[in-house]
């Protein structure tokens, strides 16, 4: 009785081997190993925060990004220091790899924000310069007005 409960102990762990061998191989597939060189440019990740307005998008949709930057050097196996310009001087330059992207010379995702003030936290307030247009459209019983607005640092064609 003692042999056939040990068998069935086997049994169990072999078959307890074989699941998580098949967890580990598709986990395995999404793991890629990221290192970056001295000199390398890199955009640098900002927390998304839920309804603030970040880079003229709101949620899901805001920009995940800035940058360009470029690493000064690797601080450990998996941190960076990076060159931060003046107006980041309150963030600390040393950024953990999951933060940061390895940039590509594609210039339409990388955005200016030479003219704009962060928090600690990297996230910012949006501020109006002007309304540009207003509509109203008609929904069953209700008004809704539509506002045109023209960003802060963004120029006329990117109003929302």
């Amino acid at each position: 009785m003692v042999l056939d409960a040990l068998e069935k102990v086997k049994l169990i762990q072999d078959r307890l081997c074989v699941a998580q061998s098949r967890q580990k191989s598709y986990a395995d597939q999404r793991v890629h190993d990221v290192a970056f060189m001295v000199g390398e440019r890199v955009l640098l990740r900002v927390l998304p925060m839920k309804g603030v307005m970040r880079f003229g998008k709101k949620g899901k949709l805001s920009s995940r990004y800035i940058g360009t930057f470029e690493i000064l050097e690797r601080i450990g196996k998996m941190t960076y220091k990076l060159a931060l310009p003046p107006t980041l001087d309150i963030v600390h330059p040393v950024f953990y790899v999951s933060m940061l992207r390895k940039y590509h010379n594609d210039r339409s995702h990388v955005l200016d924000f030479s003219s704009i003030q962060f928090d600690n936290d990297l996230s910012y307030v949006e501020n109006l310069v002007v309304i540009l247009d207003r509509q109203l459209r008609k929904l069953r019983s209700r008004d809704i007005s539509l506002v045109k607005v023209q960003w802060r640092g963004h120029p006329v064609e990117k109003a929302t």
